[in-house]
């Protein structure tokens, strides 16, 4: 029988409902579904609310995206736990939108469909040795920082990349922002450190044996421009033993960055908007990011001292192309960059060129943190452009034109897919509380009325259908039992959890009794 034994209890359990409840699946069990799955939850008093993942494992990003050494980010698991466990909701892990159940399926079973499930691709560099002009391929070497995070994390999708980093001593990290960071602080951090987090075993071992002893994290534009947070950028300069190398040349500002880093409203009156807020909180992170790099220039010794680790910010430079070794045939050997200069576009804002200057920069492996890319499903409207779904305040739009008329009513969308691949866990709070918003005002509003009226059969259709095409369903007390033995073979190495990571142990140990 592919359905667990839970499945048949929690089918029965809700079966017996004869009340005409809002149905509303979410489709994405990361900080995105949680948070709106809470707010519908708080918002609509008898509601029931599915949350379906591909994954065996909830949480999304949470699990499989937070860096390991960040414990303390992770803690907003406890307050998703209880999500799942209130009565009147459910977890169906194991599910994938399009092969298991279609979109059109789950409007039909639904009142309300929410897409959060996230962004699981990449976005391209688009250069020679990256898309070859013979065939698509990567020169060995060449990985996102995605799939290197997917790895460490132990994400079952990242168990077979095998990073080679015994082969070489140096890695380039294309992006400035916080998973570059979080990528080049684990590549160079104590392994003795990570030992005692919950970073994937095989990871451990790889970092344990690994020769990287320098890391290159290249971006386009200069300090003062860079995308990570303060947090992130302290941390990461904070690693005991690391040699810092930044130009001092890089660190010489335009005056369009003074007007950033050191901006004067003239309409102080105007101080409290949001808009104020928001500028003047943007002006203090570039600033403060800014007198970090220059410390940090400036602090430490002119040379690295003998076997010492090494992280160099390279600024105003742009890969051209990926350069490919010639004594093995098909493996990165460096990137060929090309410097840039910034050039104002208006309001303060700049952008980088390329100055047609060009030189190399030598490495074994390069991990390409450009961004994250959604990926869209049959029957999904979406701006393959932007990567997301193309809304208004939630509400899913039929095509890209924009058109606040053009509606998919009873479809909404939240998190990375509604806005892009930005912002924090918090963000998608926000963000969240923004669409169920919609989605209230929808209802009252009687916008829904032509698919409230009905009765539909949510939960139970969906478990018959996927109950048919014997779709093994793993529910949310199936995931405590992989919580539960993670957390036991962590206690044997003295960490917080040991992951499972391939989809034959997760799947065994969730159908265990």
């Amino acid at each position: 029988m592919a359905i667990f034994g839970a499945r048949r209890v929690l089918w029965r359990s809700f079966s017996t409902i004869s009340s005409h409840p809002l149905r509303v699946c979410i489709v994405g069990s990361g900080p995105a579904g949680f948070y709106t799955a809470e707010k519908i939850l708080k918002t609509h008093q008898g509601s029931q609310v599915d949350i379906i993942d591909r994954l065996p494992t909830p949480y999304g990003l949470v699990r499989s995206g937070v860096a390991p050494d960040h414990p303390e980010t992770k803690n907003v698991i406890n307050q998703f736990s209880r999500v799942a466990q209130n009565g009147r909701c459910s977890f169906l892990g194991n599910v994938a939108l399009g092969s298991s159940i279609s979109l059109v399926e789950l409007r039909e079973l639904y009142h309300v469909v929410v897409l959060a499930y996230g962004a699981e691709s990449d976005r391209v560099v688009g250069i020679l040795g990256e898309v070859s002009s013979m065939e698509i391929r990567d020169l060995k070497g060449v990985h996102s920082a995605r799939e290197f995070v997917w790895w460490y994390n132990g994400h079952p999708d990242g168990r077979n990349l095998d990073p080679d980093l015994k082969n070489t001593d140096t890695a380039v990290i294309l992006g400035q922002g916080n998973v570059a960071l979080d990528v080049a602080r684990i590549l160079l951090r104590p392994t003795s450190e990570l030992a005692i987090t919950d970073i994937a075993s095989h990871a451990l071992t790889a970092l344990e044996q690994s020769s990287i002893r320098k890391v290159y994290l290249v971006g386009r534009r200069g300090p003062v421009q860079a995308a990570c947070t303060a947090k992130e950028l302290r941390e990461v300069l904070g690693i005991k033993d690391l040699y810092i190398h930044i130009k001092e040349t890089d660190l010489k500002i335009t005056p369009a960055d003074e007007l950033l880093i050191h901006s004067i409203y003239v309409f102080a009156i105007y101080m409290l908007s949001f808009f104020m807020k928001e500028e003047m909180k943007n002006s203090r992170i570039h600033r403060r990011i800014y007198e970090l790099l220059s410390k940090a220039a400036t602090a430490g010794p002119s040379q690295p001292s003998s076997g010492q680790r090494e992280l160099h910010f390279v600024f105003f430079r742009q890969p051209d192309r990926f350069l490919e070794s010639y004594d093995k045939k098909g493996y990165v050997s460096g990137v060929h960059l090309e410097k840039t200069a910034l050039k104002g576009i208006g309001s303060g804002n700049q952008i980088a060129i390329g100055t047609g200057q060009f030189e190399n920069l030598s490495c074994g492996i390069v991990l390409k943190s450009i961004g994250y890319k959604s990926v869209p499903v049959d029957d999904l409207p979406f701006d393959n452009q932007k990567g997301v779904v193309p809304n208004v305040k939630g509400r899913v739009l039929s095509d890209n034109s924009g058109d606040p008329t053009s509606i998919e009513n009873g479809l909404y969308v939240c998190g990375w897919l509604k806005r892009g691949p930005t912002g924090i866990i918090a963000t998608n709070l926000y963000c969240a509380e923004e669409t169920v918003a919609s989605l209230s005002e929808d209802l009252e509003l009687g916008v829904l009325a032509s698919t409230t009226r009905l009765l539909k059969l949510g939960r139970d259709g969906l478990l018959q259908i996927l109950d048919n095409r014997n779709v093994r369903v793993v529910p949310f007390s199936a995931w405590e039992r992989i919580d539960k033995e993670e957390k036991r073979l962590g206690s044997l190495r003295n960490k917080p959890r040991e992951k499972l990571t391939s989809w034959e142990e997760l799947l065994k140990v969730a159908g265990s009794e």
